[in-house]
């Protein structure tokens, strides 16, 4: 198969959430432009989405939603649970942790590290937090394929050699910085800032425009030369002594 781009896997990932309320309301059938009017794209997209993995719908009924989800749900690999490592027990990492909704789609946190002595060994959640020293040998009692950076900056890329030595397949990063791994290693950065950067723009860049429309409706001066009393005064003059030369 060729390589998939990330924005099909992400639009899977929106297809797989849409069949979910769909299969909640009921409903037994959905269309590609159903499915595609939920997502804010073409039908003929969906079914491109779709085609490149496999035929799974029947030409006039549509796609049976829970073959459908179960397909999508294959793909997305969320048929297996995953174990996963969280490094940085911070503010990020505790908000994961009270997270459960990745424990429904299948993500396990089965260890917790820092490097803050004052946290060591404090419990968060169900989990003790360990020494990051530790990191390699309790991945080698306890494997987990999936690594998460919840560090600040500077630790970040040891961290992930750390992960990485450890055997991981995948790293999904908190840190505002690229890291740099194998090419063996999946790697998915999520940076805050840079989104609220994204938003920032998009809201400056439209305000720009609204303001350009604006100005563009406000009508202008009328072509041609405005004759005020300055120029009337002076056409007078100007006649008054073209006549006194002429006398």
């Amino acid at each position: 198969m060729a390589r998939i781009s990330e924005s099909t896997v992400r639009r899977l990932s929106h297809y797989y959430r849409v069949l979910d309320e769909v299969q909640a309301e009921g409903k037994r059938m959905i269309s590609s432009h159903r499915l595609a009017e939920r997502e804010g794209i073409t039908s003929a997209q969906v079914r491109k989405d779709l085609s490149t993995f496999g035929s799974f719908g029947r030409r006039g009924l549509g796609y049976n939603v829970e073959r459908l989800r179960e397909e999508i749900r294959a793909i997305l690999g969320l048929d297996r649970r995953w174990k996963v490592g969280l490094v940085g027990a911070g503010n990020i990492g505790s908000a994961l942790i009270a997270y459960r909704g990745f424990e429904k789609q299948g993500f396990d946190i089965v260890a917790v590290f820092d490097r803050d002595s004052a946290r060591i060994g404090q419990k968060l959640g169900r989990h003790v937090i360990q020494d990051i020293a530790v990191l390699p040998a309790a991945a080698r009692e306890n494997p987990f394929d999936i690594g998460v950076v919840a560090t600040p900056i500077r630790a970040a890329q040891d961290v992930a050699n750390a992960l990485v030595a450890a055997g991981v397949r995948g790293i999904l990063n908190f840190a505002p910085r690229k890291l740099f791994v194998p090419a063996h290693v999946a790697l998915s950065t999520v940076d805050m800032a840079m989104e609220f950067e994204g938003l920032s723009f998009a809201i400056t860049q439209s305000v720009a425009r609204r303001r350009g429309r604006a100005a563009a409706a406000v009508p202008g001066p009328k072509p041609g030369r405005a004759r005020g009393p300055a120029s009337r005064n002076a056409g007078r003059r100007s006649g008054g002594r073209t006549r006194r030369a002429g006398t």
